[in-house]
């Protein structure tokens, strides 16, 4: 107990900085600069929290469609710690959580209402342009959290801007895990667990690490979105096992 509120009272400060990074530098740095920060914040996030973080697999430039498996609130920082350039496709409730709503809006995330099909049209729209103009775009296609070791079925509206553009994919694989549990149960954000419980649970964790695995890219070429979302979910699904 006294570990976990000492870890959040180290935590407080250091979003609180992060916010203030965002609302007062950002606007004044190159993206370069922009990207050493997110990296230099998430890494620190991780690390205050007790996570130790593990990375595999080659960085890649812009200009990709980042695809990964979804199991935490924390898979945002997880990516960032490894591949700072990315911006996420976020759903657009996280834009109003306090606090963390203005990081990942500073940090370049577009906002998706997931239950709007024309809203979604023009997140693809977006996404295609970001591409085109060489950004990294990251998107979860489980659409939610999971449990961690059976994928969700993927929704494959999002991958549609890799397919205009030819943009190649980049899956990542995100395994979170703790001593005797292969997939942790304490990072895991699912049914009606508020993000206060998730943080209790996450600072109180005793060994918890992430494992970020990048792997080879995907071309879109000759796929359909549909067929993509079924290659790609096979490839993380795989190293997941």
């Amino acid at each position: 107990m006294w570990i976990a509120a000492w870890r959040l009272v180290r935590l407080v400060p250091h979003v609180l900085h992060g916010l203030w990074l965002v609302k007062r530098r950002f606007e004044r740095l190159t993206a370069a600069e922009k990207h050493d920060l997110v990296q230099w914040w998430s890494v620190k996030t991780l690390r205050i929290l007790g996570i130790t973080l593990k990375a595999h697999g080659q960085a890649v430039p812009h200009g990709h469609l980042l695809v990964a498996n979804h199991v935490s609130w924390l898979d945002i920082a997880a990516v960032h710690a490894v591949l700072p350039q990315a911006r996420f496709v976020s759903k657009a409730d996280v834009k109003h959580w306090p606090v963390v709503g203005a990081l990942v809006e500073g940090a370049g995330t577009l906002f998706i209402e997931r239950s709007s099909k024309r809203d979604a049209l023009r997140v693809v729209h977006q996404t295609a342009a970001a591409l085109q103009a060489g950004d990294c775009v990251a998107v979860f296609p489980e659409g939610t959290t999971g449990a961690g070791p059976e994928l969700l079925p993927f929704h494959a509206n999002l991958l549609q801007a890799a397919v205009s553009t030819g943009a190649p994919v980049l899956p990542v694989v995100l395994r979170w895990h703790e001593p005797g549990e292969r997939f942790s149960t304490a990072a895991r954000f699912i049914g009606d667990t508020t993000l206060a419980q998730s943080l209790w649970a996450i600072a109180s964790a005793r060994g918890l690490g992430v494992e970020v695995q990048i792997l080879a890219s995907v071309s879109p070429a000759d796929q359909d979105r549909r067929a993509l979302g079924e290659v790609l979910r096979r490839e993380i699904s795989a190293r997941l096992g």
